[in-house]
């Protein structure tokens, strides 16, 4: 990037969006962040000129990135820092570097009074996501505390109503609609990892806007432990949106020259509703070099088939059963190694348990492989049973609070990964088991939050937590690089893109009933592409809610995702297997196009149904899915939208019909259903098609092809 001189403003254009910053002396800001200018910013400098109001300071606190409470900032953001005298706490930067290329923009500022450094770093890639990044530098003396660096980026005030991600085990990334005015909305994450509760995503827009219409501007912060994140209007009418990882006291702790960077924030703005915001992050995710590009091989995870019960016959009948379904990839989860009959005990050893397993894992394995599927194990790593070799042995391993008992959660501790003997241990045991044995996958589980998890030196451990799990991924990764990894944490608890730079799929939620996973994985959606998103096809009778479904629904939820079954097949009727294997087999051919192509979600009238489909990028191909929630208000379903599509070319419209009954309780069903139709994509995408009359928890799956 070539060096900047003078004042003046910086330009950042890709996809829908451009990004205007400030290119002065002062730590940068945005201008404008939406659609493209295409006449250009002169004359910009006579629009950024806001007037002073009676009753204020002589100056309007800028806006920048990383707002200074030196210039008069007094809401929330920037950079909160101090000495133990107190000292320190209002830096005020001046450049002393700055450099841009058109789609990348980066500053460096100093202050000699604090003794600090700023840097901020700002990219808006070919599919319009915008990244933002900032470090503070330790230039002084002694210790400076950080209590916090927040980015912030400023949206117009036309967008006034928030969509956020709330939830809780089994019931993750929940929508919630929130109208904005004065004041703030704010949502914190204290548990340690990414949390259920409160997802690092948030999107603002006009009002009412929709997967389909309305401008609106979205962030998600690239991070798997605690943040703060916050849409907020001040008084004088500006708004400000902020994402930040949230500092608890003592978490860090710079001598001299050391540095703290922020969490990447992202971002993306589009004109079109929520599905623009999804196509460009869906590209931005499929651009890494991390992601996934082979075929998503069909797994079966064994929890919900045999639990820890584990008999290497029956985990042989089940593999059988398995692979004549068509499943690609065996999964042998909790319970497989020393002492492990429940969840009380053994975390942490990480040996085989010759008990169950006298000769290793060596005959499964072979078995499992022998029937032409990969081999995947389940892992906890970052956790220790109190009863376990590895805590009597090393108790002071674990985090906790010296003088307080500890805090329990599933009957087990949280082994402190930045204690470099720590790490070293559990490298060495997950080394060992993936040089000894043919393992193509680890599902990697975390199953508590970090409650009064201190380290040894008395701080907090969640920021040096975090930082060194990633750190011990890509060293597996770096040793291992064949083996694909699947973030899990008591299901939907650790999904973000800070841990999609080390993973290649997220176990959604410990949920299989497919009612609520409908409402799940449209919250995956928005930032996540559907091949990341592990879905999977349970049993008829749903562990978690005790809801019973037809396996057409069942498998109708979990095909737009990286298809899994969680069901002992062993003990399913021979219809029942048939019928999964014709799942498996449809999903396998429909494979290539649900892992590349656009998700759309339709603006569907009737709230009684969800209608979301994958688009091929070339709109030759596409699926869509009708899934009746429940009743509808209407005697026949409202006609659903095909949207999309070419409008000028034309389609071939027919029914996919997954194996197993579907019952349509009308008088008569629409007669495409039986014969196709054949439309325009403008008539399919704007008038729609007749859906049958559909009982409560049912999918219709509706395959679109271009004619010539």
């Amino acid at each position: 990037m070539g060096e900047d001189r003078g004042v003046g403003y910086v330009v950042l254009a890709g996809g829908a969006s451009c990004v205007v910053l400030t290119l002065d002396d002062d730590v940068p800001r945005v201008v404008h962040w939406g659609p493209r200018l295409e006449g250009g910013v002169e004359g910009i400098a006579a629009l950024d000129d806001p007037p002073l109001a009676l009753g204020t300071l002589d100056v309007i606190a800028p806006m920048s990135l990383v707002p200074e409470r030196s210039r008069a900032w007094a809401a929330y953001g920037g950079l909160e820092v101090h000495r133990a005298d107190g000292t320190g706490w209002s830096p005020r930067f001046t450049r002393t570097s700055s450099a841009h290329d058109g789609t990348a923009y980066s500053w460096r500022g100093t202050d000699d009074v604090a003794q600090v450094a700023l840097e901020v770093h700002a990219t808006l890639d070919e599919h319009g996501v915008l990244a933002i990044r900032a470090e503070v530098t330790h230039e002084g003396d002694g210790v400076l505390h950080v209590v916090g660096l927040a980015p912030v980026l400023p949206v117009p005030a036309r967008a006034n109503e928030a969509m956020t991600l709330s939830g809780r085990w089994v019931k993750e990334l929940q929508e919630q609609r929130h109208p904005l005015g004065a004041g703030a909305l704010v949502l914190e994450n204290r548990t340690g990892r990414t949390g259920h509760e409160t997802a690092p995503t948030i999107a603002v827009g006009t009002p009412a806007f929709s997967h389909e219409r309305g401008e609106v501007w979205a962030a998600h912060l690239a991070w798997s432990g605690n943040h703060h994140v916050r849409t907020e209007q001040l008084a004088d009418g500006r708004r400000l949106l902020s994402l930040a990882e949230l500092l608890l006291p003592g978490e860090v702790r710079l001598e001299p020259t050391q540095s703290y960077a922020t969490p990447t924030l992202l971002a993306a703005y589009s004109p079109a509703g929520l599905n623009g915001i999804s196509d460009a992050f869906h590209e931005h995710v499929r651009a890494r070099t991390s992601h996934p590009t082979r075929p998503r091989p069909v797994l079966l995870n064994t929890w919900e088939a045999v639990y820890m019960w584990h008999d290497l016959a029956r985990l042989r009948a089940l593999a059988d059963a398995a692979a004549a379904a068509g499943v690609e990839r065996f999964v042998l989860d909790d319970g497989w190694f020393r002492g492990r009959d429940d969840d009380t005990s053994s975390l942490g050893d990480w040996y085989v348990d010759t008990t169950k397993y006298p000769d290793g894992l060596a005959p499964l394995i072979a078995h499992v492989r022998g029937l032409g599927m990969e081999f995947g194990l389940w892992v906890e790593p970052e956790m220790v049973n109190v009863d376990s070799d590895l805590y009597r042995a090393h108790p002071d391993w674990a985090l906790g609070v010296r003088g307080h008992e500890p805090v329990l959660g599933r009957n087990q501790l949280v082994l402190d990964l930045a204690r470099a003997e720590v790490s070293a241990y559990l490298f060495e045991r997950l080394d060992a088991l993936l040089t000894d044995n043919d393992i193509a996958y680890l599902k990697w589980d975390m199953n508590r939050d970090l409650a009064d998890a201190g380290r040894a030196d008395g701080p907090y451990a969640g920021h040096a937590q975090t930082v060194a799990l990633y750190a011990l991924l890509a060293e597996l990764r770096a040793r291992h690089p064949h083996v694909e990894i699947e973030s899990c944490a008591s299901g939907g608890g650790r999904i973000d893109l800070g841990i999609a730079a080390y993973t290649q799929r997220f176990w959604a939620s410990d949920c299989n009933d497919p009612l609520e996973r409908q409402s799940i994985q449209r919250g995956f959606s928005y930032v996540f592409p559907p091949e990341l998103m592990g879905a999977h096809v349970g049993g008829p009778w749903a562990h978690t809610t005790a809801r019973s479904s037809t396996l057409p629904f069942r498998g109708g939820t979990a095909f737009f995702g990286h298809l899994g079954v969680e069901w002992n097949v062993a003990d399913a009727s021979p219809d029942e297997r048939a019928q999964l294997r014709g799942v498996i087999e449809a999903h396998q051919r429909l494979r290539p196009l649900l892992h590349t192509g656009r998700v759309v979600r339709v603006d569907h009238p009737d709230t009684s149904a969800y209608v979301h489909g994958v688009v091929a990028r070339d709109q030759g191909e596409a699926l869509f899915s009708y899934a009746q929630l429940t009743s509808t208000a209407t005697t026949i379903p409202l006609p659903v939208r095909l949207p999309g599509l070419a409008p000028e070319r034309r389609y071939r419209v027919e029914r996919l019909v997954l194996p197993g009954a579907q019952w349509d309780p009308g008088r008569r069903h629409p007669r495409w259903y039986d014969e196709g139709l054949e439309a325009s994509g403008s008539l399919l995408g704007e008038v729609g098609v007749p859906m049958g009359i559909h009982v409560p928890e049912m999918a219709t799956l509706v395959h679109v092809r271009a004619l010539g």
